[in-house]
């Protein structure tokens, strides 16, 4: 039986949170091992963000810029090598360059960052950014 749960403990009221997660412990099948990981949660990149950085930023740098043959992944891979710094893949006999790090796994503050940085070098090319649309209300 493959059984993956996830629990988020949050700094207040973790009470009811550790109830259900004794509970989901107590249980598990008696007669298999399991593994339990505890790590620090941090909240990622939210949908909105992303959105708006391939629907927004990338394709207006992309509808303001002669890059021909690029699409909004060549323009993604670019900015996150110059935003995260380069490395240098060998293999088959060949060298490539790819960034060192994935926007995937940001948190919402450091996608922030890398957004508000690409937004920049933007600007730089004389590329205006559209804000991101806010819900009325």
């Amino acid at each position: 039986m493959n059984v993956r749960q996830v629990f988020i403990l949050p700094a207040k009221e973790r009470e009811p949170c550790i109830t259900r997660l004794t509970t989901a412990l107590r249980r598990l099948e008696a007669l298999n091992d399991w593994r339990i990981e505890v790590t620090e949660y941090k909240d990622t990149r939210s949908l909105e963000q992303n959105a708006y950085l391939f629907g927004v930023v990338y394709t207006t740098i992309l509808q303001h810029t002669d890059l021909q043959g690029w699409d909004l992944d060549d323009i993604h891979t670019f900015m996150k090598g110059e935003f995260f710094g380069w490395e240098t893949v060998t293999g088959f006999g060949r060298k490539r360059v790819k960034p060192i790090k994935r926007s995937s796994r940001l948190s919402i503050q450091q996608f922030s960052d890398y957004m508000e940085f690409v937004i920049r070098k933007a600007a730089e090319l004389g590329i205006e950014i559209p804000e991101p649309e806010r819900p009325n209300g």
